[in-house]
């Protein structure tokens, strides 16, 4: 009676998905977009609708608080062309 050999003791190659290295070495990444699809969930569910208190401002996606909303960046001051004193 023969013995019966595994694919590896027989020279035929195992399919990718039939080891464990792609596996272990796709879980890191896999779990960084499964933990990063949770966060925006729960960012997006639980504090879409807080309103912006204490008279801040918004613009686009930044707040500014009241005391920066009114006021503009300051200018630099003005410097003399070059070559001359």
């Amino acid at each position: 009676m023969k013995r019966q050999t595994s694919p590896t003791e027989s020279g035929a190659p195992r399919p990718w998905w039939r080891e464990p290295w792609p596996w272990l070495l796709m879980a890191g990444p896999l779990a960084a977009i499964a933990g990063c699809a949770v966060t925006i969930f729960l960012a997006v569910q639980n504090f879409s609708d807080q309103p912006i208190v204490d008279g801040a401002v918004r613009r686009g996606l930044v707040v500014q608080p009241p005391a920066a909303a009114g006021r503009a960046a300051p200018a630099e001051p003005a410097r003399p062309a070059a070559g001359q004193p």
